[in-house]
C-alpha cells in the first residue's frame, strides 16, 4: 500500500455533491470509497452532517469564498515583499553619480585596463 503523504482536505462542494449523489442512489457507498480513495468513517461522517443540514450550498458556497480570500490574502503579502526586494534591489544597485570612471556596457562591463607596454614572451 503506497503512502498518500499528509491529510487531504476536500473542498465543501465536494463534500455535498458526493453526499447528495449517495443519498439519491446515484452511486453506492463503496462505489465512493473507491473511486474517491476515501475511508468509509469519512463518508459516513460526511453524510451525517449532511443529513443534520450541516451540509449545505451555502456553507460551501461560503467555504469556497473563504479559501479564495485567503488566496488573495497571500498573494498580496506576496507582492508586498516582492516589492520591498525590488525597491532596496533599485537603491543598492545603482552606483553614485559620478562615481563610474570611463566606459562601460551591458554586455562587457568596464573596460579593461590599458596596458602601458604591450605583451611580453
Amino acid at each position: 500500500m503506497s503512502s498518500r503523504g499528509p491529510y487531504r482536505r476536500h473542498s465543501a462542494p465536494f463534500k455535498l455533491q458526493l453526499c447528495q449523489d449517495i443519498r439519491a442512489g446515484v452511486i453506492g457507498r463503496r462505489d465512493a470509497q473507491r473511486t474517491h480513495h476515501i475511508s468509509a468513517n469519512l463518508i459516513h461522517m460526511w453524510l451525517t452532517q449532511f443529513d443534520r443540514g450541516e451540509l449545505t450550498s451555502e456553507e460551501a458556497e461560503a467555504s469556497v469564498i473563504a479559501e479564495y480570500e485567503a488566496k488573495i490574502a497571500a498573494l498580496e503579502r506576496k507582492v508586498g515583499q516582492l516589492t520591498m526586494e525590488l525597491d532596496l534591489v533599485k537603491k543598492t544597485s545603482r552606483p553614485p553619480h559620478g562615481a563610474s570612471s570611463g566606459r562601460s556596457s551591458i554586455v562587457t562591463g568596464p573596460g579593461g585596463a590599458l596596458s602601458d607596454g604591450g605583451a611580453k614572451l
